[in-house]
């Protein structure tokens, strides 16, 4: 640990501070920067760095000093997201105290006093993580927090960050996904990529995503070497990632290595999409196999073995992007669904503690480091719908958008046998319920899989209202089974055949009244 501790207790003045500032730094990584500057700008490992001190009002010229120092000492010791976040959290109160019109030289208990009054219940744990910087401040021995704050903080309940609220009340907004939801995006996703609407890297990051839910930190560290196959004395083949676990206090990223195991479809994939990325890097990188899995268009000026890697915001904006593009939308909100890399997480833990895994598989899982954080999942409530019926399906049809297909008027464009979908099961008159667009072979189980197809043509007069008696005499069988999960297997096929049925009765009222 570096150590810029002043040899007495003593407040300095400003010239000691600005000499105390000259020169360049470094981060704990390496990454170079100039502390006496307004602005504190640099690429540390994958996160990018702006810090901006003019944006700090009501601090005297000596204050402001005073906290560059301060940060300095974080910006040397401790992570470059910790040193963003304690200056995020002095801005705030130092945007509240210019409020009150005043430029202050020390920050005394009357200006936190005035600070804590003006938070609610969910910025309240603001003032927590303030005090850990001005104790610091204070114990690194630069003037500026007076007696009264210090003996204040000793005597203040401050309250931590609350964690879980957006999973123990699935905030449709930051909460998990639910099943249909989450089955929403991945049919969306597959149909854009085999439309040509997403490139290869969209494609393969949104799928890690939906299958482990790290941290956006996590995939930006990835490499190309990271993407495994192997072969057991049987011949079978196995994938798996290696992901890096970007520990908090390590010095890289990469110091830490956790391996994935992944489908057989999805490695198969990452793994050839890697070595597409690789042979791009031949002759570039002395070893390809160390270029990034999904690499940047531009060379960051970089430490590390970074140089060629997307920040961790760039690829959670990437994944945003990606996805938000797709226009799936919530059967909760009816609007398109908020994507972000803390949902996925979110959702690989509410899906872990609904089949059973406890708290030690759950951290396993989400990377933490104990299990202190994890109980949430445990303890909330699943995200599965426990009961669907006519009513509600249709209610919720609307909004899910579920039906990717066309409706149209019964068989009068010579549909043949082959490519009718007709199930005895749930009609036994043999009448179809429409006709598979598709030339060629299809895998998929129909007619229960035909509904959120994009090629699925259903006709008007099709005993559509069958297939949903049956879907939903399904699910109840499936419930009294004490089996939620799959139960809600087809709760996204139960609203598209909702839908299907709504778009029928709107097209036959529309030609009784063209007839009429």
């Amino acid at each position: 640990m570096k150590n810029n501790v002043l040899p007495v207790q003593t407040s300095p003045g400003a010239a000691y501070l600005v000499e105390h500032l000259a020169g360049v730094a470094l981060t704990k990584s390496g990454a170079k920067f100039d502390p006496a500057a307004d602005q504190w700008v640099f690429e540390d490992d994958l996160s990018r760095i702006s810090l901006d001190f003019t944006k700090l009002p009501g601090l005297s010229a000596e204050l402001l000093l005073s906290a560059k120092a301060t940060l300095r000492w974080y910006a040397e010791n401790r992570s470059s997201a910790h040193l963003e976040n304690l200056f995020t959290r002095l801005q705030h109160f130092a945007r509240a105290i210019a409020k009150n019109g005043q430029v202050i030289d020390s920050i005394a208990a009357t200006d936190i006093l005035n600070y804590q009054s003006g938070l609610d219940t969910s910025t309240s744990w603001y003032v927590g993580t303030l005090a850990g910087l001005l104790r610091k401040w204070h114990g690194l021995g630069y003037g500026g927090v007076g007696a009264d704050a210090l003996l204040l903080l000793k005597q203040l309940r401050l309250k931590g960050n609350t964690k879980g609220v957006a999973v123990l009340t699935m905030d449709p907004l930051d909460g998990p996904y639910t099943h249909i939801e989450v089955e929403g995006l991945q049919t969306a996703l597959n149909s854009a990529y085999a439309g040509g609407q997403l490139k290869a890297a969209e494609y393969v990051l949104a799928w890690l995503y939906l299958l482990l839910g790290q941290r956006n930190k996590q995939y930006a560290a990835l490499k190309v070497c990271d993407a495994q196959v192997k072969r057991d004395t049987d011949g079978n083949l196995s994938y798996s990632v290696m992901v890096p676990s970007a520990k908090k206090g390590t010095a890289n990223a990469r110091d830490r290595m956790v391996e994935r195991p992944l489908i057989e479809q999805f490695g198969a994939m990452l793994v050839e999409y890697a070595q597409s990325v690789r042979a791009l890097f031949e002759g570039v990188l002395a070893d390809a196999g160390q270029a990034p899995l999904f690499p940047s268009g531009r060379v960051r000026q970089s430490v590390n073995g970074f140089e060629f890697h997307r920040t961790a915001d760039d690829l959670g904006q990437l994944l945003k992007r990606s996805l938000e593009n797709l226009q799936v939308r919530s059967e909760r909100t009816g609007k398109v669904i908020n994507v972000t890399a803390r949902r996925f997480r979110r959702t690989i833990g509410t899906r872990a503690a609904e089949e059973g895994h406890g708290p030690l598989v759950i951290a396993g899982l989400l990377d933490h480091a104990d299990t202190q954080h994890v109980g949430v999942y445990t303890a909330n409530s699943p995200a599965i719908i426990e009961r669907i019926d006519r009513a509600i399906a249709m209610d919720m049809a609307p909004l899910a958008q579920a039906f990717a297909g066309t409706v149209m008027n019964g068989s009068a464009d010579g549909a043949t046998s082959t490519n009718r979908i007709i199930d005895l099961r749930i009609d036994r008159s043999g009448k179809a319920m429409g006709k598979c667009g598709q030339e060629g072979y299809c895998g998929f189980a129909a007619p229960v899989a035909c509904y959120t197809c994009r090629n699925f043509e259903a006709w008007v007069d099709g005993p559509h209202e069958a297939v949903l008696t049956y879907l939903l005499a399904r699910r109840e069988q499936l419930l009294k089974l004490g089996d939620k999960r799959m139960a809600s297997v087809n709760d996204r096929t139960i609203l598209a055949v909702a839908a299907v049925i709504q778009c029928c009765n709107a097209t036959r009222h529309l030609e009784n009244q063209a007839g009429g």
